[in-house]
């Protein structure tokens, strides 16, 4: 549909010929506020209006009442609630939510400080919120327009001891009283049914957005509407997104947690520039205000009510390897031995889609003439210092041996009115005839199992591909509509993997694709099929910058980007693109080569002495690595972060989507062209470029910045200790902890030699 730069068709998705069965119901002024236990509840009446495009009452239908509430949390957030079915049990507990145990609900308390304004008050009496019904101060000039309609008017203090920071919902959007562009709190009702609900907040003219997931698109967000549906990316230079997260941060210092896992759109400061908006196409709105000091406290608070990520084992961050595909032992054998003989150190071998008995045709079973010995297969590379890693998806395929079984268990979610395949992949020509239903129990354990046969041979991670779409004419076990599933159903597939790889291994862990809001607590997850070009590698870095600024610690992707141009499986990658890529990979949480044609270095002959020391580079740098793992598995950082975090308040950077920090110690600047150029821009303060020592000045930036192919801009402060591991190993399982020492980054420091 052509926009109209109308709410009510642009943003609320009305038909623009006005003949659906469909009507706008807008929130008023609240009839009664009351404390109930330890919760506000507001009685709000919701009007309907005309079918039309300019607003006006429907007078002749009586309004609705609904139960509004509000809630305190003792992490400075706030919770606002509406669901028209009020249930005590609307305060839910789902597979999003994860509440630490030190968050505690704050009661709260109603006082109305003069006719018509209601204040919220926490148990501390700081303010949380006030409720305004008071008649707004006029002038009498003209009655050519109505008057406006009764409308929500509430202002939210998040944080207790702060009234400056305020988030305000109210009806004053629009260019006269009929013409609104966005509405408080609102529901669409279509076929006489609460179909969607709606809710707004204001925005300020220089107000900066990041988060919503893992966006392949510039730092800021400002002017963009998203919609927060799950689908296979197909790349990560487009819209289209794995995963989907609903929270943003605010350069204003607040975060906003849309507890919901239905399609959703969000709209930060685009359909107006004076409003945030939030479309659910649900009957239920569920908000989560959070606020902060800083931009970590921000996650850090988000994080108690969605989970933090638990830590990976050590050897996740050694380099992983991997193609599309290895298809035999003696393939794998001879890769693995020729790492260990040319001392290019690495952790993992992952075996992709080649490892059944046909190709994509995934029934969790090695095949037996290509790998004879599966079990001896692993162990032997385990000796080596080798984890294997295994790919697998959710779809179980009409070729499957598994299939009449699944299918007469309802493993697979049934589909009796069979219309599309709706869902697999798009390398395979493969029918995939079900989803895995992950909310089967029996469902669960049955995956479980073949899983299990796997890890009990020695494999220690399964890549959890695909899961942003399900089968859309299945009907799943626990009642929910494909629609109510598809966003959430990430978290329930890599949940289940997550936990039989801990029960069999000690640890948890996957390497999954698709997530949702909670999905950190089932680490870790990568970019998906980027390109292997500049622009390739480029919108993998603003997608992991985004989705470290959505909850998630650990993130990763395909070096050197995982398909070819202009032939998808066949156009060589260039040697420059392999070595700055490379560059990147050391300095992120985890390290995989990956792609649909060869990966292995020495494949790359003219630049493989330069690859190799960036390897050795990675692991010397181990212990500094898995230092800053485990602080962020315990506060709001992730690994990859934006510069927003270390300086919120230096306006530049949260405009930057080509820098970051990795950990607390390392500015990196990553080379992306044939050029071999770039600028720079530091933040306030001294710095030391990591490999030359040169001594530079922040709060500026630097222009045109030749970089030599084999180095990349690295800077670390003056006075930084970070902790390093000198003896040059093949894997981590050489490494003694015990014999980490420091390198001191002070006046004798002249930069590393690698």
């Amino acid at each position: 549909m052509k926009a109209t730069n109308y709410h009510l068709f642009d943003f609320l998705d009305f038909s623009e010929t006005l003949n659906q069965n469909e009507s706008l119901w807008t929130a008023c002024h609240p009839i009664a506020v009351e404390a109930r236990g330890e919760r506000v509840l507001l009685t709000v009446p919701f009007q309907k209006q005309i079918l039309q495009n300019d607003m006006q009452a429907d007078v002749s239908v009586p309004r609705e009442l609904h139960i509004v509430q509000v809630v305190a949390y003792s992490n400075q957030t706030l919770r606002i609630s509406l669901d028209p079915d009020f249930r005590e049990d609307l305060l839910r507990n789902d597979e999003m939510l994860s509440f630490a145990p030190d968050v505690k609900v704050v009661p709260l308390s109603v006082v109305e400080i003069e006719k018509g304004l209601w204040q919220l008050l926490d148990n501390q009496e700081c303010v949380r919120g006030e409720v305004n019904v008071r008649e707004p101060e006029l002038d009498p000039w003209s009655d050519l327009l109505p008057a406006p309609q009764e409308a929500l008017d509430i202002t939210l203090y998040p944080e207790p001891d702060n009234r400056k920071k305020k988030i305000h919902l109210s009806a004053y959007d629009h260019f006269s009283p009929p013409r609104y562009d966005a509405l408080p709190l609102a529901f669409v009702k279509r076929n006489g049914r609460i179909a969607a609900a709606t809710l707004s907040v204001d925005c300020q003219p220089d107000e900066c957005f990041v988060g919503t997931g893992e966006r392949f698109t510039k730092m800021d967000l400002s002017g963009r509407t998203f919609q927060l549906k799950n689908q296979d990316g197909q790349g990560v230079n487009n819209s289209r997104c794995y995963k989907n997260i609903p929270f943003y941060m605010s350069s204003r210092m607040y975060g906003m947690f849309y507890h919901t896992s239905a399609y959703s759109k969000l709209d930060l400061a685009n359909h107006s520039t004076r409003s945030i908006q939030f479309l659910a196409e649900e009957p239920r709105l569920d908000v989560f205000v959070v606020g902060g000091e800083t931009p970590e406290r921000i996650q850090f608070h988000y994080r108690q009510l969605t989970g933090f990520s638990p830590m990976l084992p050590l050897w996740s961050f050694g380099i992983w390897m991997s193609r599309m595909s290895y298809f035999s032992a003696d393939e794998v054998n001879a890769i693995c031995q020729r790492m260990r003989d040319e001392h290019y150190p690495c952790d993992v071998i992952h075996l992709d889609t080649g490892w059944f008995r046909t190709d994509w045709l995934c029934e969790w079973k090695f095949n037996q003439e290509r790998f004879p010995d599966p079990k001896a297969f692993v162990q032997q590379l385990l000796k080596q210092g080798f984890r294997v890693s295994l790919w697998q998806l959710p779809y179980v395929a009409e070729e499957a041996e598994q299939l009449q079984e699944a299918v007469e268990n309802n493993y697979i979610a049934p589909r009796p009115n069979r219309k599309s395949n709706g869902s697999g992949s798009n390398f395979s020509s493969l029918d995939y005839a079900g989803t895995i239903d992950f909310t089967n129990p029996a469902a669960v354990r049955w995956y479980q199992g073949l899983l299990k046969n796997l890890l009990d041979m020695g494999v220690t991670c399964i890549k959890t591909d695909f899961g942003e779409n399900i089968h859309m004419d299945a009907h799943y076990h626990d009642g929910r509509t494909p629609e109510q599933l598809n966003n959430i159903y990430s978290i329930l597939y890599q949940r289940s993997a997550f936990e039989i790889t801990r029960q069999v291994c000690g640890q948890g862990i996957v390497w999954g694709r698709s997530a949702w809001a909670g999905g950190q607590r089932y680490p870790l997850h990568w970019g998906g099929d980027s390109a292997s070009t500049w622009d390739g590698m480029a919108g993998d870095l603003k997608g992991g910058l985004h989705f470290g600024l959505s909850g998630f610690s650990f993130w990763s992707h395909d070096v050197p980007g995982f398909h070819s141009l202009p032939n998808f499986m066949n156009s060589p990658v260039h040697d420059d693109v392999y070595v700055r890529w490379t560059q990147f990979g050391v300095f992120t949480s985890h390290m995989r080569y990956h792609g649909t044609s060869k990966r292995e270095p020495w494949e790359y002959p003219a630049i493989a002495p330069i690859v190799r020391r960036w390897w050795k580079l990675r692991y010397r740098l181990l212990p500094y690595i898995v230092e800053q793992a485990r602080k962020c598995t315990e506060t709001g950082y992730p690994m990859l972060r934006a510069l927003l975090f270390h300086h919120p308040s230096d306006s530049t950077v949260w405009h930057i989507d080509d820098e970051y920090y990795f950990g607390d110690s390392f500015l990196v600047c990553p080379v992306m062209n044939s050029d071999n150029r770039r600028d720079i821009y530091l933040p306030e303060g001294e710095w030391i470029q990591f490999f030359t020592g040169e001594r530079l000045t922040g709060s500026r930036w630097y222009k045109d910045v030749e970089v030599p192919l084999d180095l990349m801009p690295v800077f670390v402060r003056p006075g930084t200790i970070i902790p390093v591991y000198e003896k040059e190993v093949d894997c981590t399982d050489q490494i003694d902890w015990t014999e980490t020492g420091t390198l001191v980054i002070d006046d004798r420091f002249k930069g590393v030699d690698f």
